[in-house]
């Protein structure tokens, strides 16, 4: 068995893979992503440099106590004795030494939001060393630079912005360009003053001892877990806190040791389309974090077929072994020391959501893969990406012909964006968080930039290739991103960038097509996307599994026939109050809720009801052959008037300009019934049913117009399927007085109309704590219950959603003196633990008394994927979002069944 207590916290390489090969899937969990990666290739004869990982218990320890775990340093150098022995070499040693780099790996892929330094072991001596053993001074000072500026940067906490400026004023007073045009002695004097910048910033010398900048450098990996992009890139895709990232310290191979020597990084697929084909950079003469960094704009992988053919063949037949052996995308980090391969890492491949699709079905296509695993390999909330817009081809083309391309850089990742130009990521984040579209602009992007780039609604930069940063958190993302956009002068500083003899300044309007490249100035018009065959071909393999029944929240015809269009099988919510506030219809509304009698009221109620009647006609029309959920009105009567604070002062302001007449008289009737209809907690007042049994004409219009309209859809050869929801019930007697009520206004009108048959029912929406708890009552008048979670959460909780989302919610989310309060905003995430178990309860009750009753979800909840898979778990019938989640929900709901089934699997082989 593997060797997985808490005394064995260091695994090389080579040993580390039999050690886990009895209990492989705990592997990650130990060896994080990286280190079990490198333990893999180790194992199957890949070319990797060695090293050792040291395990992820250690940072959990090191970030409790702020201290490495008793015994690691003495473990950490008797494994790194074992590297050296088979390396004949050793750290600090002067005849032959040894380097090494020290990089973060979590479990989950955070590509640069942790730290990493190269060429540790490097000082004064050792230098002097590399520079004899290599002939080749330039090499070992440029590894020497590099090492002191991450090194300070990382460990000691100095700027790196301060080395860039040396490094770039120096090659301005020598009238060069690129830094691999720098001499030996021009980089030796650059580690002087490099040396003195540090001496400077800490009143210390830069560390000679290798060993002090090993425990450094560890330590600083460790830190790193918990630093603020980090942090904050966790939260953004739900990553657990606690987890810690192992460290890998591995010996150095050098891309920077001649021009017969390279690194870069490549993908098995393009992780922007799918498609199969080699995809991927490198930069002769230069080490990873150029690439990656965006430092130098690199060369196309294609190319080194032609450049170093031999390491190019070895290289392909490596990666192809490896995707076959992992069965996924990979993401592969490579070096080329003097013509020699290594592979420093290989893990799943970051992609667009066009990308996963179309490589998770083309692997089930090629027998790599099963339909389970295609349909498991995708993250629902990915699909938004392939329903985002694109640029219309007419207005594209004019604004070309029109002289309005700007730019053209690599297309690093697809889709539209039109936003103000933003050079801060500070201030990208402000903006959006007022509702702005921003461009973020940026030379070139690091992780300390994430929160900016999370706020744009794309991201241009000028330099860097497909693999840097930007480039790869984008397509993460789903943003759109031109990177290397060489034409762009762009001075950060004065907030403006230049490009063909024109100044765009910040807050200036500008387009970006991240699938073809191309930057415009001012605004493009968009259009809805092109659905894939890939995204049809996937969500068939999902509705082949799924149980639920994937229903969508429309108002209107037109929602409803692109909610059919992505898969809906019906309306599991139509919400009659957004019918009212049409502007045509918003004076007879306000009629009715003015009239002083019932006679008035029905007045006015009957010029509202062949408005009704047109729209359910129209949603009947469009739904054919599939149920249709109508709730009849929700929200009390104020809210489709003005406000009462906004009356007075307006009456107020009347009256102190002496005005008078019919114009006072009605502001004042007016302020007067919005006075009478002011509630001081109106999400508890008279709304729902409560308004429909106090105020029964206003219902029962609503009633007669679906009634009419299903005759009317029928009639033209459609199959109406309504379904009447009375809301906010809570207890069983209101929804029997308003379903007797309303029920017999349905048969009136089917009567009139000749005794026409409509198939429909009556029931309910739960949304109140007392219906969930007295459901089997409630069950014996209605037909089907939908689940209103919002209204639900906020009855349970007892938040007000504005009042909680704007004022202490987040600091729930966050912690309060490092004590989370909650770990999921329930508005966004099922409340398994409380609502949820509200929600079993009235399952069970409702099954009891009938157990043939249809059981949905129609609330937000119902596009969330772990809230479909409670719901799955529930054995509802249905779930009902809004219609651009539709694919989302179809794809989650089939992922509850696959999850459900391993996890049987899992406590079976347990049981055995």
């Amino acid at each position: 068995m593997p060797v997985k207590t808490e005394a064995k916290q260091v695994y090389l390489f080579q040993d580390a893979y039999k050690e886990f090969e009895q209990d492989p899937a705990s592997m990650r969990d130990y060896l994080g992503g990286k280190g079990a990666g490198l333990a893999q290739m180790s194992a199957s004869g890949v070319n990797v440099p060695p090293g050792l990982t040291i395990a992820t218990t250690a940072c959990r320890h090191y970030s409790k106590t702020n201290a490495m775990p008793d015994g690691l340093w003495q473990e950490i150098l008797l494994e790194l004795e074992k590297v050296e022995e088979s390396l004949n070499k050793k750290l600090g040693d002067a005849k032959k030494p040894l380097l090494l780099s020290v990089r973060s790996g979590a479990k989950f892929s955070m590509p640069g939001m942790m730290d990493t330094i190269l060429n540790l072991g490097l000082n004064d001596t050792t230098c002097q060393s590399l520079a004899q053993i290599t002939q080749n001074p330039r090499f070992a000072w440029d590894s020497y630079r590099r090492f002191i500026q991450m090194y300070s940067n990382v460990v000691l906490q100095i700027e790196k912005d301060v080395f860039e400026h040396t490094l770039a004023e120096k090659k301005k007073s020598l009238n060069l360009k690129l830094d691999t045009e720098l001499s030996a002695e021009n980089l030796k004097e650059i580690v002087t003053k490099y040396k003195s910048l540090v001496r400077e910033k800490t009143a210390n010398e830069f560390p000679q001892d290798v060993h002090v900048q090993l425990k450094g450098a560890t330590e600083a990996v460790f830190r790193s877990w918990n630093n603020s992009r980090a942090v904050y890139y966790r939260n953004l895709n739900k990553i657990d806190h606690d987890l810690g990232t192992a460290v890998n310290i591995q010996s150095m191979v050098f891309g920077n040791y001649d021009n017969n020597s390279a690194t870069g990084v490549c993908f098995t697929r393009n992780p922007s389309t799918g498609e199969k084909e080699l995809y991927g950079e490198y930069l002769v003469n230069a080490q990873g974090e150029d690439v990656v960094a965006g430092i130098r704009t690199p060369k196309s992988i294609k190319e080194m077929e032609k450049e170093m053919p031999g390491v190019f063949g070895e290289l392909v037949a490596t990666i192809t072994r490896l995707e076959n052996h992992y069965k996924d995308m990979q993401d592969i980090e490579f070096t080329i020391e003097q013509g020699k391969l290594f592979l420093l890492q290989t893990r799943q491949g970051k992609r667009t959501a066009r990308s996963a699709l179309k490589v998770a079905v083309d692997l089930c296509k090629e027998g790599l893969i099963t339909k389970e695993e295609a349909i498991a390999r995708i993250d629902p909330n990915q699909l938004n990406q392939l329903l985002l817009p694109s640029f219309k081809s007419k207005d594209k083309d004019r604004a070309k012909k029109e002289g309005k391309l700007i730019a053209t850089g690599l297309n690093a990742s697809p889709g539209a964006a039109i936003g103000k130009i933003v050079f801060d990521p500070d201030e990208a984040e402000s903006l959006s968080s007022k509702g702005e579209k921003i461009i973020l602009v940026r030379i070139e992007t690091c992780p300390d930039d994430i929160h900016g780039i999370v706020a744009a609604q794309g991201v241009v930069t000028c330099r860097g290739g497909m693999t840097s940063h930007a480039a790869v958190v984008a397509r993460g993302m789903g943003k759109p991103c031109v990177v290397g956009c060489e034409s762009l002068s762009i001075n950060q500083d004065e907030q403006k960038f230049t490009v063909q003899g024109k100044t765009f300044t910040a807050g200036q309007v500008i387009s970006i097509d991240g699938s073809t490249g191309e930057v415009f100035q001012d605004a493009i018009e968009t259009e809805d996307p092109v659905i894939l065959d890939d995204f049809t071909t996937l969500l068939a393999y999902a509705d082949d599994i799924r149980k639920l029944a994937i229903r969508t929240n429309a108002d209107t015809p037109h929602d409803a026939r692109i909610a059919r269009n992505f898969g809906a099988q019906g309306i599991g919510l139509c919400r009659t109050e957004h019918m009212f506030m049409a502007q045509d219809r918003l004076p007879f509304v306000k009629a009715m809720i003015l009239a002083s009698n019932t006679e008035d009221r029905l007045e006015a109620l009957s010029k509202l009801l062949p408005m009704q009647q047109d729209d359910f006609e129209g949603i009947f029309e469009a739904m054919n052959n599939l149920p249709v959920t109508i709730r009849l009105l929700d929200p009390p009567l104020h809210e489709f008037l003005p406000k009462l604070d906004t009356l007075i002062g307006e009456v107020a302001t009347m009256k102190a300009l002496k005005q008078s007449g019919a114009a006072l008289r009605e502001k004042e009737i007016l302020l007067a019934r919005v006075k009478e209809l002011h509630e001081s907690n109106p999400m508890m007042g008279l709304r729902g049913c409560r308004l429909g049994l106090i105020y029964p004409e206003i219902m029962e219009m609503q009633v007669r117009a679906i009634f009419k309209a299903a005759i009317s859809a029928q009639s033209k050869g459609h199959l109406p399927l309504p379904e009447i929801m009375i809301p906010l019930v809570s207890c069983a007697s209101e929804l029997e007085l308003a379903r007797r009520r309303l029920e017999a206004c349905a048969n009136e009108v089917l009567a009139q109309e000749g005794n026409v048959k409509i198939n429909y029912k009556f029931g309910t929406m739960i949304e109140l704590p007392r219906a969930c708890i007295t459901a089997d009552e409630i069950a014996q008048h209605a037909d089907f219950f939908s689940f209103g979670t919002n209204d639900l959460t906020q009855m349970t909780f007892g938040f007000s959603r504005d009042d909680a989302e704007g004022k202490f919610l987040q600091q729930y989310l966050e912690g309060l003196g490092g004590h989370k309060i909650l770990d999921q905003n329930p508005f966004e995430v099922l409340d398994e633990r409380g609502v949820g178990r509200l929600m079993q309860i009235a399952c069970n009750y409702g099954r009891q008394v009938k157990p043939d009753i249809k059981l949905g979800i129609c609330g937000e909840h119902g596009g969330e994927p772990s809230s479909i898979a409670f719901a799955q778990s529930l054995g509802l019938d249905y779930v009902s979002c809004s219609p651009y989640r539709v694919p989302i929900a179809r794809l989650a709901a089939a992922q509850a069944i696959i999850k459900s089934k391993d996890s049987n699997k899992a406590n079976q082989a347990i049981d055995k």
